[in-house]
């Protein structure tokens, strides 16, 4: 949420469930589906990402069906097996949320509405798969993260480091940048959390037991970088 008060979880069969201050009444009967014919796919949601009033979420499927939720605009476009060379596995908004990236597991990113297009990875050869997205608050840049710890930065977003060509005990599933878009947290699957730029390291879950493994990471709000 916008004031850092609540959020979704979201499931791979579709299903998202409401905490704190996000709004309940969105739910998949509440969305639009681009390129799917109409109809929402039951299976296979790998990514959302919310609108700034915080009423709405657009998610991707690994094919590549986006649906828009609550006040999420309909679906601007969405990139389909077809013309992606891998999973789609994240998507960022952009900031006035007439936009939006979807990037795929080869590095592709797939730029729609006021999203503007930055480069990617695409076609590039990578140690491992990218697993997700963030943009800078601008929008005028993002950055990718790949499984091994790998950051590729585009436009205006800056690299500040990665752990690409580190040990990791567990593969990283996620990337969250910095109210000030200066710094950018990753997170591993084992709970470990690696802090880069302005972010600063507040812990993480690493070497402790864990019922299932860690699949991403999020920036509170309400955050002010140190």
């Amino acid at each position: 949420m916008p004031d850092g008060s609540g959020y979704w979880l979201l499931s791979t069969s579709a299903y998202t469930q409401a905490f704190g201050s996000a709004d309940p009444s969105v739910s998949p009967a509440t969305c639009t589906v681009f390129n799917n014919g109409g109809a929402l796919d039951p299976g296979g949601t790998t990514a959302m990402a919310a609108t700034a009033s915080g009423h709405g979420y657009w998610m991707v499927t690994g094919p590549g069906y986006i649906y828009g939720c609550g006040d999420a605009p309909p679906p601007l476009g969405g990139p389909t097996a077809v013309r992606t060379g891998g999973e789609n596995v994240g998507i960022a908004a952009t900031g006035d949320g007439r936009g939006y990236w979807v990037a795929g597991s080869d590095g592709g990113v797939f730029a729609f509405g006021d999203a503007g297009f930055y480069g990617s990875m695409g076609g590039k050869k990578l140690n491992s798969p990218v697993v997700g997205i963030a943009a800078t608050p601008d929008g005028k840049g993002y950055w990718l993260v790949a499984a091994d710890g790998g950051v590729f930065s585009f436009g205006d977003a800056a690299f500040l480091g990665s752990m690409g060509g580190r040990h990791l005990n567990g593969a990283v599933v996620g990337i969250a940048p910095t109210p000030d878009g200066d710094g950018y947290w990753l997170a591993a699957a084992d709970g470990g959390v690696f802090a880069f730029g302005s972010a600063p390291f507040e812990g993480s879950m690493a070497g402790k037991p864990l019922v299932q493994a860690v699949t991403g990471i999020a920036t509170y709000a309400g955050a002010v970088p140190k």
